[in-house]
């Protein structure tokens, strides 16, 4: 049985990011640096408090009747300077607990006086969203696919005769839901659904920090099909350009929504901020702990590779069907394990079957348990078989964005920082918590091969969901 190596430095960062408020507001409290960057113009104090209890897990009490808005800027403050920057000439005290969240009092006259919570609202698990007048069908073995769309008013705008699966287009909602309605009874039809619309994934943000310095991760001459050289399957938006010799892990893309003009954008893709973080992981876990530097090392070989998957479209929207085609186009470009830095709250029995014909062939999958604090499942991390991964905000701590449903197999920490273009970004969410595991398991497979299956045993060990109260 092998031992799993230990992640430190880049892959124990773990924050409270988001840029919300408006347009013009910024919030960045990064909680395990205790470090904190805003620019904010005119914003009043109710939403101030709730975004920072919202980051940081605090409970905040306030002084009924206080009143304050906030006009500031600033970067990379301790969490006492930037309360004071943040609160103005309101007075605060905050009380840590060592078995509990910290407590955070604001008000005008007295400490006790302060009375008032800051309720941050409970998530509604809503029904996912759906292409208005599509459905996916997948059929059962030799039934006709264009007889069956005449006979119901549909029209085949997808297919892929392989898998049996085709997306059907109607005139209209009303038509759609009739056609779903009836093909639940068709004994051609194994099964059938909407095609779900998945949201568009975060967009890194900038942070004041310096660039950290980009790992070095050159690819170890190795046979192509060695069991020993996985190959992840990224399936996520583009990515761009990750510089110098990381660029060499990197496989030719594949895109199942048709040819998009190069992103040369100074702002980090998604998927590049993914594999970011599956690089960070993949360092730590080849490098011997003892010989780390304080810098990222500049000379680290891997026969780790990447499959880059577009599935969302220049929009960034992408549907079940379209990451259906993905998973499908992993497996046939070589990928041994699937990273799905994505979420949606609804089960589509299409995508169940092709995340399940890829199990079958012993691919390993990852999956985001999505970023509410609930205890819904999410998919496609909920289906049987997938790691489930959720974040933490700092060790042994879960994130207070981050999913706690019983599926959820793994924790492991909710942001990623690094460079690119000059300038340092961060992102956060069961997103990069899932590339980070991601990048662990196929590093430590290619460390020294153990099974998929000791790999998987051994991080839900190492990397357990904290409990919640």
């Amino acid at each position: 049985m092998f031992q799993l190596r230990q992640l430190i430095f880049c892959l124990v960062l773990a924050a409270g990011l988001t840029a919300q408020a408006a347009d013009t507001n910024s919030l960045v409290w990064l909680v395990a640096h205790d470090s904190v960057t805003a620019e904010l113009h005119g914003q009043p104090l109710w939403p101030l408090l709730e975004d920072i209890a919202h980051q940081t897990g605090w409970h905040i009490f306030v002084e009924p009747g206080a009143t304050h808005s906030a006009s500031t800027r600033f970067s990379n403050l301790p969490a006492g300077e930037a309360l004071h920057k943040l609160l103005g000439d309101l007075n605060f005290a905050l009380v840590p607990k060592t078995n509990g969240p910290t407590l955070l009092y604001v008000f005008t006259t007295s400490m006790l006086n302060a009375t008032q919570p800051v309720r941050v609202a409970k998530p509604v698990v809503k029904r996912q969203a759906h292409v208005a007048n599509e459905l996916i069908v997948k059929l059962k073995p030799g039934a006709d696919i264009d007889a069956l769309a005449k006979s119901i008013g549909a029209k085949v705008v997808g297919r892929d005769d392989k898998l049996g699966i085709y997306r059907l287009q109607f005139d209209d909602a009303a038509a759609t839901d009739a056609a779903l309605a009836s093909l639940k009874n068709n004994g051609e039809v194994a099964a059938v659904d909407y095609n779900y619309i998945f949201d568009a994934p975060p967009i890194p943000q900038v942070v004041a920090n310096p660039p950290p310095a980009t790992p070095a991760l050159a690819l170890d001459p190795s046979t192509p099909n060695d069991p020993c050289s996985p190959i992840i399957g990224l399936i996520d938006t583009q990515v761009q350009s990750l510089g110098g010799q990381l660029d060499g892990i990197m496989l030719k893309p594949i895109s199942v929504v048709g040819d998009l003009p190069a992103n040369t954008s100074a702002v980090p893709t998604h998927a590049t901020a993914m594999a970011q973080a599956m690089v960070q992981a993949i360092v730590q876990v080849i490098t011997p702990p003892s010989t780390l530097p304080s810098t990222p090392p500049s000379n680290v070989k891997s026969p780790v590779r990447i499959l880059p998957v577009v599935v969302y479209d220049q929009s960034e929207t992408t549907t079940s069907w379209n990451v259906a085609l993905g998973i499908q186009a992993a497996v046939n470009g070589g990928a041994t394990v699937l990273n799905m830095s994505l979420a949606g709250t609804t089960d589509s029995p299409i995508l169940d079957s092709i995340v399940q014909q890829a199990l079958a062939k012993g691919i390993v999958i990852f999956a985001a348990a999505g970023n509410q604090p609930v205890s819904a499942p999410s998919y496609p991390a909920a289906i049987p078989g997938v790691n489930d991964v959720t974040a933490l905000s700092q060790p042994g701590q879960l994130a207070s964005y981050a999913n706690f449903s019983p599926q959820v197999d793994m924790a492991l920490p909710g942001t990623t920082i690094f460079s690119y273009s000059g300038q340092t970004f961060a992102v956060q969410g069961t997103s990069p918590a899932t590339a980070y595991a991601t990048g662990v398991a196929a590093g430590t497979k290619g460390l020294n091969c153990p099974t998929w299956a000791q790999i998987q045993t051994a991080m839900q060990q190492k990397f357990p969901v904290p409990a919640t109260k």
